[in-house]
C-alpha cells in the first residue's frame, strides 16, 4: 500500500531540491485542490506536473496556452454525424485526471474562462449538454510572472479557483549541481515509477477528509480571514471559499504528518500558499513596498493562535 512518503520520494527523482514545494503540492492534491505555479521558465514546473502524474498513475494531458487557443480546444465540441444526423461530442483536452495548463496567462480571457466550470463543478457544458470530468480531476496551471512578454493578469475570479499558488524558484548551488549530474544519466522523468493508483489516491483523500478539526481551529481560521478583510493594506480580503480551502489544506497537512487532528501549526504552514494569491492590495500599500506575502505574514504574527491540546 502506497503512502505519501513513497509517492513524494518518487517525484523527487525528477524534481531536485524543492522538497517543501513538492510537499505543499501533494497536500493540495489530497485536499482536492488545483495548483497555480507562478515562476520563470525553465525551473521545472512542467516536470513536476509530469512526475506527479506518473507516480500516481493518472491520465495526463497538456495544453500550451497561446492567444490562438480556443475554448473548444479545452472543453471539446460537437460534430454533426452525417449518417445519423446527430451531434457527436468530441472531448476536449480537459477530460483527463491531471490537466496541465502551461502558461495559462498567455491565453485570452475567453479561453481561460473555459476552465472555470470544470475546476469548480467537475464538469463541462457543450451545446447545452453536461459532461463530467474523470475522478480524480486536478488542474496544474503555470503562469509566467506578470510583465513577461505576451502575458496578462489572471482575473481574481479565476485565481480564487486555485487552492494554492506555489513557486519553485531557482535551485541552490548544491541542488543544481546534483541536477546536472542526474541529467547526464538520461531523462530523469524516465526514472519515475507508478507507485500508486487512482484508487489509492481516493483512499488517501478520504482519510484526509476524516481528520478532526476542533472548533477553536475554525475560529482561528475565521479570525485570520476577518483580519484580512479589515486590514488597511487590503482592498479585497480572503473570501469564505478561501477559509474553506485553508481548512482542507490544514487537514491534508495533518494527514501527511501522521495525525488525525489539526493543530494551529498546520494552519500557519499552509496559510501563505493558500491565501496570498487571493488578496488584492491597495495602491497605497503597493506604493509603500508592501506585498501580499508580507501582509499575510503580518496577519499570522498578529492573530493569536489557540493553544494546542
Amino acid at each position: 500500500m502506497s503512502t505519501p512518503e513513497i509517492i513524494l520520494n518518487e517525484v523527487k527523482k525528477a524534481v531536485v531540491g524543492k522538497d517543501d514545494v513538492l510537499g505543499l503540492a501533494f497536500i493540495t492534491l489530497l485536499a482536492r485542490g488545483h495548483i497555480l505555479l507562478e515562476d520563470i521558465p525553465g525551473v521545472g514546473k512542467t516536470t513536476m506536473a509530469l512526475a506527479f502524474s506518473k507516480a500516481l498513475g493518472l491520465d495526463y494531458k497538456r495544453v500550451q496556452f497561446t492567444p490562438d487557443v480556443l475554448p473548444s480546444d479545452i472543453v471539446g465540441f460537437s460534430l454533426l454525424d452525417k449518417e445519423s444526423g446527430e451531434l457527436i461530442y468530441k472531448p476536449g483536452a480537459i477530460l483527463c485526471n491531471l490537466f496541465l495548463a502551461d502558461e495559462l496567462n498567455r491565453a485570452t480571457s475567453r479561453t481561460q474562462s473555459a476552465l472555470l466550470e470544470a475546476m469548480e463543478e467537475g464538469r463541462v457544458t457543450v451545446d447545452g449538454v453536461t459532461h463530467s470530468v474523470p475522478e480524480p480531476f486536478i488542474v496544474i496551471a503555470t503562469q509566467n510572472p506578470v510583465g513577461s512578454s505576451g502575458t496578462q493578469l489572471l482575473p481574481e475570479s479565476q485565481l480564487d479557483r486555485f487552492m494554492v499558488r506555489l513557486s519553485l524558484g531557482y535551485p541552490d548551488a548544491a541542488a543544481e549541481l546534483d541536477l546536472l549530474g542526474r541529467k547526464q544519466e538520461g531523462n530523469m522523468l524516465d526514472k519515475v515509477r507508478c507507485v500508486a493508483s487512482r484508487e489509492e489516491l481516493a483512499r488517501m483523500r478520504a482519510e484526509a477528509d476524516k481528520v478532526f478539526v476542533d472548533r477553536k481551529i475554525f475560529e482561528y481560521v475565521i479570525k485570520l480571514s476577518t483580519f484580512s478583510r479589515v486590514n488597511p493594506n487590503v482592498l479585497h480580503g480572503a473570501s469564505p471559499r478561501a477559509s474553506i480551502a485553508v481548512v482542507s489544506m490544514a487537514k491534508a497537512m495533518a494527514y501527511i504528518c501522521g495525525r488525525d487532528y489539526v493543530v494551529p501549526e498546520d494552519v500557519k504552514y499552509i496559510y501563505p500558499s493558500t491565501i496570498t494569491h487571493r488578496l488584492l492590495l491597495t495602491a497605497e500599500a503597493k506604493a509603500s513596498g508592501k506585498t501580499a506575502r508580507s501582509v499575510v505574514d503580518e496577519l499570522i504574527t498578529m492573530t493569536p493562535a489557540p493553544a494546542a491540546r
